[in-house]
């Protein structure tokens, strides 16, 4: 059901405007008429309307023109023609001149409803789409792009020159360094930023759908097409694509690809007409690609094409001294998405943060910030509210052949007894016996440590991270 709105009513024709005022207060709206568009045009300084409903003929200014002032002055107001059959071409003209619809005189009170509400729906879906775009477009800003090592900073400082250009921008970097999102806040930053932005992941589709999925097929092309259907080049058209993890392209497509980047045309799969497009290429890829060439699974002449802007994302572990500022930047996050109010993180939790060497690099961070924020029962990130394999993996990386000189004693022994017990699968009897303490002295320990709950007998299994024991 429509919101009550603001609606202006402007015909010459005193009845006209009382039926229309009765017509849609019933409705609820609030309106407004007026006998002339200078009337209208006085009105609208006054008043934000949300629909104008417009005779076509009026004597001095006409609708027409009333429509195209409208327009430069308050372009989100939708209007609406009203027109006799004789004057339906000047209506059609309006149209044209952005008027969002005619209706014809008489019209019935149903009709009339039906013919507002379709004209307000389209303004609430317009507003909704600007809103959108706006928060992507936040969303993926530049200056969100979370860090201040000198890597990512000579990173960023490519990043605008080469958004404003049309040129094809290569991303390499392990998976999980954030190549999708420097991909969207190159095109939200575009001139390109209001057309599509399309995707595709490369490595997600077999070998023989690919082609199809690139560039679109005719029905008939091959077996189940049983309609025609677009590519993701057309889908782009005025906009920019992404083709993640490019290096899976097989042999044969990667012919065709380099044909639309020097061309900018292509066919679909069984059709011989060549369709043209205006699409702006991003393209990642987790894998060394003059390596691929050198194995004859990459075209080279593909690659030099491709490879117009290279940008290249530092693993984490490259950059650990982002950690803090990512660990606090997704905190926000995910205590907003979840309704938390969790202050911070700890400082021996943070310290955990820093030595792990991150295989999953921002995503698994992202991830594991998410899960703590979540299982936190306090209003800080304890090392105890951090998954079981973040607390053991780096330890366990930690032995004196690659002690890097800032462990203590303490933390030494606490390495040896928590890599004996993942040895053991949290058995504390059988950890015990080859640390050679008792049992007792284990238990101690681990509740210094805070890797175990009250009680539990000496045959069950630590569940780091949690600060419980559950019972083998």
């Amino acid at each position: 059901m429509i919101a009550p709105r603001q609606i202006l009513v402007v015909d010459d024709d005193p009845l006209v405007n009382e039926f229309f005022e009765a017509a849609l207060t019933r409705l609820g709206h609030t309106v407004k008429t007026s006998s002339s568009a200078e009337a209208a045009l006085e009105l609208m300084t006054e008043t934000e309307f949300d629909l104008i409903l417009s005779d076509v003929k009026m004597p001095n200014v006409t609708g027409t023109e009333l429509l195209r002032q409208i327009k430069q002055e308050c372009a989100d107001t939708v209007v609406v023609m009203v027109t006799a059959y004789g004057t339906v071409k000047n209506a059609v003209e309006a149209m044209k001149l952005g008027a969002f619809d005619y209706i014809l005189k008489p019209i019935m009170p149903d009709e009339l409803e039906v013919a507002v509400n379709r004209a307000l729906e389209h303004r609430e879906l317009v507003l909704e789409n600007r809103i959108l775009k706006s928060e992507i477009k936040s969303k993926y800003d530049f200056g969100r792009i979370v860090g201040s090592d000198k890597k990512l900073i000579d990173l960023l400082t490519m990043l605008d020159s080469a958004a404003k250009s049309r040129a094809t921008i290569l991303i390499t970097g392990e998976s999980g360094t954030g190549k999708e999102l420097i991909a969207r806040a190159i095109h939200y930053n575009s001139p390109r930023c209001d057309g599509p932005f399309i995707k595709l992941n490369c490595a997600a589709l077999p070998e023989g759908l690919i082609e199809s999925e690139l560039f679109g097929h005719e029905k008939g092309a091959f077996t189940n097409a049983i309609k025609q259907s677009r590519g993701r080049f057309e889908m782009a058209d005025g906009g920019s694509l992404l083709l993640d993890e490019i290096s899976e392209i097989p042999p044969g497509v990667q012919a065709k690809l380099l044909r639309v980047i020097q061309e900018r045309e292509f066919e679909r799969v069984g059709s011989a007409v060549s369709l043209k497009v205006d699409v702006r290429l991003v393209v990642t890829t987790n894998q060394n690609l003059e390596e691929r060439i050198k194995q004859g699974k990459f075209r080279e002449d593909l690659y030099y094409r491709l490879n117009v802007i290279p940008l290249h994302l530092p693993p984490l572990r490259e950059r650990k001294g982002d950690i803090p500022m990512l660990a606090e930047y997704f905190l926000r996050d995910y205590n907003a998405e979840n309704n938390r109010n969790i202050k911070g993180i700890t400082e021996k939790a943070m310290k955990l943060l820093n030595r792990y060497h991150w295989p999953g690099n921002i995503r698994e961070l992202e991830n594991y910030i998410e899960r703590a924020v979540v299982l936190c029962r306090s209003d800080r990130i304890t090392e105890a509210d951090l998954p079981s394999y973040l607390v053991l993996g780096p330890l366990a990386q930690q032995s004196p052949r690659t002690f890097d000189g800032d462990m203590t004693i303490a933390e030494l022994e606490k390495v040896a007894i928590i890599n004996t017990l993942e040895k053991f699968d949290g058995n504390r009897t059988r950890a015990a016996a080859v640390l050679g303490i008792s049992s007792r002295t284990l238990r101690n320990k681990l509740h210094e440590y805070g890797l175990m709950g009250s009680g539990g007998s000496t045959e069950d299994l630590v569940e780091v991270g949690t600060g419980e024991a559950t019972e083998k």
